[in-house]
């Protein structure tokens, strides 16, 4: 034992790398020393010490101890030294000071250590460990020396125990589990060195107890490391967990192609969703922090090659490609059948010469409902005794009929062109008696289809662009929004920001989660080939309206047969599909609860131009405009926004949703049932008294439309118990829970439709999420929600291509024998 005034290194100036830096260490170690006691009066006891050991010792003011350890250094092996203090008496009011100072690096922990949670609460912990990160060195082996002093300013004696030990598993191995214990105050750490041949390793720590909440933090091979709750977020990435955590490392961030993998137990559990202790009564008082020892195990695996990423890229657009393939080949089909029906009519050997030319006019329409998609009009297809009229009347009426068509073509754009968005309803021939043929018990859809088709299919056509505009303006702030989350994420390290599935999250470039981006695809690409079947059916359609056109020209038309066709709705439906995949991949760019309502704007979107789709094929006069509709559809929206600002948990948000709710879908009942004959003004009251009266308490009548109450009658069951559901809950997940109200009634009225036609799943913290992460399942590369986007992207176009021909079978029958529901 040497005692000295102050004390001085056994060691010659530069006998070692970095002695500058250390004589500098040591002369701030004296000032520091000279300064808190007055002078260099007081007696510095230097001890040579050895590995697992424990020094059971006293410190008071009036001495200070100095443990010298020295150990050797191998360039290709990785050691790492631990050290632990035990303090016996409660001294939070004189902690004992230990400094460890290293070749490049200086440790200090007071003990007891106070480590702070929420507003200001102290938690004390009188046993510390820490983990010593090793200084790199040039050399095959070198001796490094290390110090660690003990002093204090308390002039009372106080009892400690240091041990200092090598850590044998510093060092992780691919595949090979590792399993330890770590508290707030004896955080771990390990090495991890990339092998040969990987670039790219995901590192999962997991846990079977779900609390105390911990941290897991990826930081460069820098001294000195953080790994305390109080600084483990200063540097690399880190994310919160419970039960299982998993963060993907790639080579190229860390030039030494090492790592450490840093566990920190955090001293409350709030960030994981737990329980939060009760406010301190005084600021100063000490919180007994309980056992929060935590056993967990992690384990470094390869993530996977270039290869599989190639793989999934070609599987996804293999999929989607195989749809236009399909198609294709359907309409190749189709379009050879319809020739070889149409040649071998008119190759019948008895057929004269009149009945050929008939069935030659006929060729100016479908040959089979297939031939234009079944949706063409029966109006638009000329009669064969018309045609052979006109034929027979002789060769120089071929000319007529070519520049009649002509002109009713050119006519019939120029008048369309020629319509204003305020002849909508201005419609003059039908103003005089549409409130008698709407109030009819049984209504037919001629008498919903009475106004002008050029009018109608105007309206509906802006139903395409407004859509379009609003997602020009929607998607851009989007798009730069998560590319700022995504910025953030990376440049801090915190992942707690995001919500991956970060057992399968597979980033490409500054791309986090590539995979759950990618499956995306289908939204796009399927809805894109939704809008070509649109537009290819829109064309021949408006062909078959130009042979109508002619058709009244060489005599009357015969009776309109089928539903109308407006296709103004199926083009907006297809940039929705399109706009739902473009914004759910900016979603899992960075998803988190505040952004989720990017993922979900426009499935309210489809929900709703679906339903009045549905609603339009019979209706197509009554059914509601753009403008409307749009506004309507922004209402959820806000809403949706509104609920996820303000919805968690606020009572008095939920009970003004739910009367709105259910005001709502009453006022909607009544604009359905009575097709818009009502008016909401001041005698409405007066109105619904007398019917009461009438029809409830002079005589017990039912209702005049049975079949419209009955599914009145659900809608209004369901929306009330989704509200009062609502009400009781409060479902923490806002815009699910609204998304679930647009679905319930979007199926609801398409099982009605399809029954009256045949009669005639954030709110939870990031590491709580953590828990439900799951491994990839589809080559290695997708998940369970790249699944889920795979199949509900090809349901949706499934869906879509129900609506588009659900009514094919209708085309030949006159629409005063199809009913209206």
């Amino acid at each position: 034992m040497v005692r000295r005034s102050c004390w001085k290194s056994r060691h010659k100036p530069g006998s070692y790398p970095g002695a500058a830096g250390f004589r500098t260490g040591l002369v701030a170690l004296c000032l520091w020393l000279c300064a808190t006691r007055s002078g260099c009066s007081g007696k510095i006891v230097q001890k040579d010490a050895e590995f697992d050991v424990n020094y059971n010792d006293t410190v008071t003011s009036d001495n200070q101890t100095i443990y010298a350890f020295n150990h050797t250094v191998s360039r290709n092996k990785t050691e790492g030294v631990r050290v632990s203090v035990d303090v016996q008496a409660n001294g939070a009011d004189s902690p004992i000071l230990f400094v460890v100072r290293q070749k490049q690096a200086v440790v200090s922990f007071q003990v007891p250590l106070i480590l702070r949670g929420l507003y200001q609460r102290k938690y004390p912990y009188a046993h510390v460990g820490r983990t010593l990160c090793q200084p790199p060195t040039r050399a095959a082996t070198e001796t490094q020396f290390f110090f660690v002093d003990v002093s204090t300013l308390s002039s009372v004696g106080t009892h400690y125990q240091l041990r200092v030990s090598r850590v044998d598993s510093f060092t992780l191995h691919t595949d090979k589990k590792f399993s330890f214990i770590a508290t707030p105050s004896q955080p771990q750490f390990f090495k991890y060195v990339f092998p040969e041949g990987v670039d790219t390793v995901i590192v999962k720590v997991n846990s079977e107890a779900t609390f105390p909440c911990s941290v897991m933090s990826i930081q460069d091979i820098l001294c000195p490391v953080y790994d305390l709750d109080n600084n483990v977020a200063f540097i690399g990435m880190y994310q919160t967990m419970t039960t299982t955590a998993a963060i993907t490392v790639q080579r190229k961030d860390f030039p030494s192609n090492s790592f450490y993998v840093v566990v920190v137990v955090k001293t409350e559990d709030e960030a994981c969703g737990g329980p939060l202790r009760f406010y301190p009564l005084r600021p100063d008082e000490l919180i007994d922090p309980g056992n929060r020892s935590k056993v967990l195990d992690v384990v470094v695996s390869p993530a996977i090659n270039s290869e599989v990423y190639v793989m999934g890229m070609l599987f996804c657009l293999g999929i989607f490609l195989s749809f236009y393939v399909l198609t294709f080949l359907v309409a190749c089909v189709e379009n050879k059948r319809m020739h070889k029906r149409r040649d071998g009519l008119l190759n019948t050997p008895d057929m004269s010469p009149a009945e050929t030319a008939s069935l030659l006019g006929k060729g100016l329409a479908p040959a089979s409902p297939y031939e234009y998609g079944s949706f063409a009009d029966n109006a638009s297809t000329l009669s064969s005794e018309a045609i052979t009229d006109s034929i027979a009347s002789g060769e120089a009426n071929y000319g007529y009929m070519e520049r009649s068509m002509e002109h009713a073509g050119r006519a019939r754009q120029e008048s369309l062109s020629s319509v204003e968005e305020d002849d909508y309803d201005t419609l003059a021939d039908i103003d005089y008696d549409k409130n008698i043929v709407r109030t009819k018990k049984f209504l037919c859809v001629s008498d919903l289809a009475r106004k002008d088709k050029r009018v109608l299919s105007k309206k509906y056509q802006i139903y395409f662009w407004n859509i379009a505009t609003i997602a020009v303006f929607y998607a851009l702030p989007v798009v730069q929004l998560v590319i700022t989350y995504q910025t953030v994420v990376n440049v801090t390290g915190n992942q707690d920001i995001c919500y991956y599935n970060f057992l399968c999250a597979h980033p490409l470039g500054a791309l986090s989660a590539f995979n759950n981006i990618l499956s995306n695809l289908g939204y796009v690409m399927l809805g894109l080939l939704f809008l070509l079947i649109v537009l290819q059916r829109d064309i021949i359609h408006n062909r078959a309206m130009l042979r109508s056109d002619l058709a009244a020209l060489v005599r009357d038309a015969p009776a309109e047969c089928g539903i109308p066709k407006h296709f103004g709705l199926f083009y907006a439906m297809g940039t929705a599909l399109m706009m739902e995949g473009l914004l759910s991949a900016c979603y899992h760019v960075c998803p988190n609860y505040t952004n989720f309502q990017f993922d979900t704007s426009f499935m309210y979107m489809i929900a709703g131009l679906c339903m009045l789709k549905l609603y339009q094929k019979r209706h197509p006069d009554i059914n509601a405009s753009a403008y409307t509709a749009y506004a309507c559809l922004a209402a959820v929206i806000f809403f949706s926004v509104l609920g996820v600002v303000f919805g968690k948990g606020n009572t008095v948000f939920w009970i003004v949703f739910s009367v709105i709710h259910i005001l709502a879908t009453m006022l909607l009942s009544t604009q359905l049932y009575y097709m818009g004959r009502w008016r909401l003004d001041s005698g409405i009251v007066r109105r619904m008294l007398y019917v009461i009266y009438t029809d409830c308490i002079r005589q017990c009548s039912g209702p005049m439309y049975i079949d419209r109450m009955v599914l009145l009658v659900m809608g209004n069951i369901v929306n009330w118990s989704l509200a009062a559901y609502g009400l009781i809950e409060r479902p923490n997940d806002f815009a699910s829970y609204l998304l679930a109200i647009a679905i319930c009634n979007l199926l609801l009225y398409f099982a009605f439709y399809i029954i009256m036609k045949g009669l005639s799943t954030w709110q939870k913290t990031p590491a709580e999420s953590r828990e439900h992460n799951r491994e990839c399942i589809l080559l290695s590369f997708f998940d369970d929600h790249d699944i889920w986007h795979f199949l509900s992207s090809i349901a949706m176009f499934g869906s879509f291509l129900v609506l588009l021909t659900m009514d094919d079978d209708l085309d030949h029958v006159q629409r005063d024998k199809i009913f209206v529901f």
